[in-house]
């Protein structure tokens, strides 16, 4: 019975497990939560030495759990409740329990949350922080629109447009491309904002870290200079995360394996409509991408 519990449960909501199998969801969540922590014991995370960190939602109100991945072998390796800096020492005591050992973890991949940053300077001290690139241009993004929402104020014509600069210009269909390019080619602070931002993405593509502050450097007295207020306090942002943001031309890691796996625990949520609380939501997320060996009766 619990082999065929754990096995459903990997490939379908819980409640559509208790129905099939005319047993009450808690019973269900009873088996789950002890076959993950038998299984979680024999981890041994004495190799780990890139991860990747992000937080996601368990619901509204901003209750979120933190995930921590193992970037080489593409799994978690850990979650726990909350986005703030005692996040970093619990992981610390996971690891340490595990078999693994702070001083091994190398490179550190995460968003600019300064809880993390918090976090990793007390509890792994050794590490190089990476600053995940895709929440930086998703800042820039932020700041772009920020300039376009002050301005379709006074320029009607950018009212709905909001996409338009946020999209890469090959997901546009058509009649978005026509209307991009009919705005494109007028004297409007959006546009000034969307080229600064386009010229941030290509920084990424810098051969070395050598060149790639260079580039920053020249990019960066551009947006100072922009005369737009929110693309200059986004690039007073990358200022200050500055060397975090370079050392990715050293490490080569984002947090695009986190995107994915967020992206998974998302859809599960969405899936079982919720859950009732957030222990339930953590073991869902250590079923489904932990990759853990279950030793099951049979």
């Amino acid at each position: 019975m619990d082999a065929m519990i754990l096995l459903l449960a990997q490939s379908m909501p819980i409640l559509k497990v208790a129905k099939m199998l005319d047993e009450h969801d808690t019973r269900i969540w009873r088996v789950i939560i002890y076959y993950v922590k038998k299984s979680r014991s024999k981890e041994d995370f004495s190799t780990v030495s890139i991860i990747g960190i992000d937080e996601t939602s368990f619901k509204k109100g901003h209750k979120y759990v933190t995930i921590v991945a193992d970037i080489e072998k593409s799994k978690v390796i850990h979650v726990c409740e909350g986005k703030d800096s005692s996040t970093l020492t619990r992981f610390s005591e996971d690891l340490i329990n595990h078999g693994g050992k702070p001083t091994m973890i190398q490179c550190i991949s995460c968003d600019m949350s300064p809880s993390f940053i918090s976090g990793i300077s007390s509890e792994f001290p050794d590490a190089e922080i990476t600053f995940d690139k895709f929440h930086v241009m998703k800042m820039m993004n932020e700041a772009v629109n920020e300039v376009r929402k002050q301005e379709q104020s006074t320029k009607k014509e950018l009212k709905k447009s909001k996409y338009l600069w946020l999209k890469n210009r090959r997901n546009l269909s058509e009649k978005q491309n026509e209307r991009f390019l009919q705005l494109k080619n007028q004297k409007l602070k959006t546009v000034r904002a969307y080229n600064i931002k386009l010229s941030l993405q290509e920084f990424w593509d810098s051969l070395n870290r050598e060149e790639a502050e260079r580039y920053l450097k020249k990019w960066y007295f551009w947006a100072t200079h922009s005369r737009l207020k929110p693309i200059t306090e986004a690039a007073k942002t990358v200022k200050k995360h500055w060397d975090g943001i370079l050392n990715y031309f050293d490490s080569k890691i984002t947090n695009g394996i986190l995107e994915g796996i967020n992206s998974l625990v998302q859809l599960q949520k969405r899936n079982a409509r919720g859950f009732k609380n957030v222990q339930y939501f953590i073991n869902m997320i250590y079923l489904k991408l932990e990759k853990l060996k279950f030793e099951l009766p049979t």
